[in-house]
């Protein structure tokens, strides 16, 4: 028989204590990315399914977790916007049981990736984090390099969702070989 002391930090088999330890040693366990745009409706939640089929595709789920939220909550609760929609069920992308959220300053912290679409998003997760100690945070374009623009522009506004698709798709796969490249190595 197994002493208590040693099956207090066993859970469901695994060893819950040796991987605490790595946790507490700064081993990352799970990358999490968190993107984010205004209302959490068009770019965000667009981005947040793009970047889970690319991980998906490459058997990364058990080590990469994404999200999304938007800096404003005019739109909590609700669906991704139709034209979000309507491009990802083209492209065959799932975003079952997304609902948009407004970022909190915990979410700061506990990301290890915060992806803004835009500056003005950029300007309001920087200011959200004074001097909190955060994840990277950045523009989604910045992984872009070849991009004229900086900031991935609103279809909410623009009505352009294909644009908004090809820029967040080339953004996302560009992501995801950086963390491959820095956390999963």
């Amino acid at each position: 028989m197994k002493n208590a002391r040693f099956r207090l930090f066993e859970e469901n088999g695994k060893n819950v204590y040796n991987e605490t330890k790595k946790a507490k040693k700064g081993v990352n366990l799970l990358v999490r990315v968190l993107f984010v745009c205004l209302g959490n409706i068009c770019r965000s939640p667009m981005a947040e399914a793009i970047f889970k089929q690319l991980v998906r595709k490459e058997n990364l789920s058990d080590k990469i977790e994404v999200d999304s939220a938007g800096t404003g909550d005019w739109h909590i609760g609700h669906p991704p916007h139709e034209g979000t929609r309507k491009l990802l069920d083209d492209k065959k992308i799932s975003y079952e049981g997304m609902v948009a959220r407004q970022v909190v300053k915990q979410d700061l912290a506990d990301y290890d990736y915060i992806i803004a679409m835009d500056a003005e998003n950029l300007g309001n997760l920087r200011k959200m984090a004074g001097y909190q100690k955060t994840g990277f945070i950045g523009r989604l374009l910045d992984f872009v390099p070849k991009s004229q623009i900086s900031d991935v522009p609103d279809p909410y506004f623009t009505g352009n969702f294909d644009e908004v698709y090809e820029l967040v798709a080339e953004g996302c796969d560009n992501l995801l070989q950086k963390i491959k490249e820095e956390k999963l190595q």
